[in-house]
């Protein structure tokens, strides 16, 4: 007897509680990183116990996620870098240098159009833009 996993479901629960932006900046991932830890007084710091390892052509790939959790709040942010090494962890957005995950706590509106709004006021910024799940065809690759 064989036992599938049913992915669907599970990325359903996982995005039920999220919102994602996604993010054009060829930058670094840790000077990134370091601009928004300035702007938002973040504090985001690499988790490789939830790093996404992909194999592809009998190759590994490694996508790095930062995270911050806010305090007192249950509020968590995950920046994936969402290409290395030719691979990308959407396909489907190859165009995006990251993905901003914002899960937890219900998130208004106004909160993720403010945070768009000083994203955009990065140097070397091109981009930012909201991602619904519907155009999102490879959520699976965004769960840890």
């Amino acid at each position: 007897m064989k036992l599938k996993l049913d992915v669907a479901e599970m990325a359903e629960e996982f995005f039920q509680d999220a919102h994602l932006l996604g993010i054009v900046a060829p930058i670094r991932d840790y000077q990134f990183c370091w601009y928004l830890n300035q702007l938002f007084r973040f504090r985001f710091r690499a988790n490789n116990d939830i790093e996404i390892q992909m194999t592809k052509k009998s190759r590994s790939y490694y996508f790095p996620i930062y995270e911050y959790a806010e305090p007192n709040q249950f509020l968590v942010h995950y920046l994936y870098k969402n290409h290395h090494d030719g691979e990308y962890l959407l396909p489907e957005f190859r165009h995006l240098d990251f993905l901003w995950l914002i899960k937890g706590d219900n998130v208004q509106a106004a909160f993720i159009a403010e945070m768009i709004s000083s994203i955009r006021t990065i140097n070397g910024v091109q981009l930012v833009v909201e991602l619904t799940n519907e155009k999102i065809r490879n959520k699976e690759h965004l769960i840890f």
